[in-house]
């Protein structure tokens, strides 16, 4: 049972292969104690999950890790298994934020499951994302598979070199021209409410009430953030008084995960009220692979953006709450990301080329060890290949996943 839904049932039809029963273990094995913890969270996910083959891609991290062991790789040496990767790198995780500066930045995001490993699995887990991605993106088969080119042709370059484009593509321009208007009283009025001239977080489907026992701890907990952010106190303590806490439901692979939103005075008017996010991290999905990293969870996530970012988000840091690492940052307006469903077709190849060279340059500047050799035509067309294969591995793992969903 997943998040009480038979998925293994629906897998373990009449003629299903071994490959199909290893997907049932893999998902069980990978989310079983937080499915225990949260099972309506896990319910909610998996029915996420369902929307698309996109959508289970990006909740099924630990699948294409699963998938990747079993794929031959006759090029992967020392240097390419070095590197700080993002480890769950699809189209929707590329987005734009502030950095500690205040300029407003677009670039790779969210280094949950950030590792050192091979960076060919950033690069085929991108790829097979924009495979099955391709209903969101408007592309048929052929044209996903050129789109793959793209990506590729701007990641060689920018790994080569550690730069991307001056000027970002049409969908990206769009974005930072919409975000860089956004008020910070529309991020508060989204999520709170104005209370005796005070506000709180809105409950309901985003923000749910802690125990007051877990109430207590959160606060204890971002203390503790705000202590090893600013050490030397450069700002004011006033900012970061705590107004009100709440279990925070966010995303869809992190989904039953503690995650606690936190609200402080901020500048002290009610429209200046800042928002962090205190989110639980775990062991990353590549673990299963490389073994367990040095750092605590939150302190990997915080050290790969630091190093892989050329322009990291502010106010970045990280704390702990009874046994689990917490890493917190910021929420802003200007937090967001594509639309996959509002691009245009025409744009998708210059989009492709740059998302590609981002990640080249994260890689450039994740590097542990000497720079790689540069790809040969052979090894390009190898990894379009696995990506192609792990994508029919995964339409098919969907597949199953709807027919259990349907079934309860």
């Amino acid at each position: 049972m997943i998040g009480g839904m038979d998925f293994g049932k629906a897998l373990r039809i009449e003629g299903a292969t071994a490959r199909r029963h290893r997907i049932v273990d893999t998902l069980t094995e990978a989310f079983a104690d937080l499915m225990a913890a949260d099972p309506v969270a896990f319910r909610t996910k998996f029915r996420k999950m369902a929307a698309d083959p996109f959508a289970f891609y990006r909740g099924s991290a630990c699948l294409f890790y699963a998938d990747v062991a079993e794929l031959d790789d006759p090029w992967a040496d020392e240097r390419t298994r070095r590197v700080w990767i993002q480890g769950d790198l699809h189209a929707e995780n590329f987005g734009t934020y502030l950095n500690a500066q205040g300029v407003l930045v677009f670039d790779v995001n969210d280094f949950d499951e950030a590792i050192i490993g091979p960076l060919r699995w950033d690069v085929v887990r991108l790829l097979t994302s924009v495979i099955l991605g391709g209903r969101e993106l408007g592309s048929n088969g052929k044209q996903s598979v050129l789109l793959c080119s793209s990506i590729l042709a701007g990641y060689v370059a920018a790994r080569a070199t550690s730069c991307v484009p001056k000027d970002p593509p049409p969908p990206v321009r769009r974005l930072l021209e919409k975000v860089e208007l956004r008020k910070h009283k529309d991020l508060l009025d989204r999520r709170t409410v104005l209370v005796a001239g005070a506000r709180r977080f809105v409950r309901g489907d985003r923000y749910r009430d802690l125990t007051p026992e877990l109430a207590a701890k959160a606060v204890i907990a971002f203390a503790k953030y705000v202590e090893r952010l600013d050490p030397g106190k450069e700002l004011a303590r006033e900012h970061f008084i705590v107004e009100d806490v709440a279990f925070r439901i966010a995303g869809n692979g992190s989904l039953g995960t503690l995650r606690i939103a936190v609200l402080t005075r901020g500048k002290g008017e009610p429209d200046s009220r800042w928002i962090f996010d205190m989110k639980a991290e775990g062991a990353p999905s590549a673990q299963a692979l490389l073994g367990a990293p040095e750092e605590l969870p939150a302190e990997r996530v915080r050290r790969a953006n630091e190093i892989c970012l050329a322009l990291p988000p502010r106010m970045l840091g990280t704390t702990e709450l009874d046994a689990e690492s917490l890493f917190v940052r910021r929420l802003l307006p200007q937090d967001d990301k594509l639309d996959l469903a509002r691009l245009r077709a025409e744009e998708l190849p210059e989009l492709a080329r740059y998302l590609g060279a981002l990640l080249g340059r994260v890689h450039a500047r994740g590097l542990r060890s000497a720079a790689p050799e540069p790809w040969t035509e052979l090894e390009l067309a190898g990894l379009t290949e696995q990506a192609i294969v792990i994508a029919g591995i995964h339409e098919a793992a969907y597949l199953a996943l709807c027919t259990a969903v349907a079934t309860t």
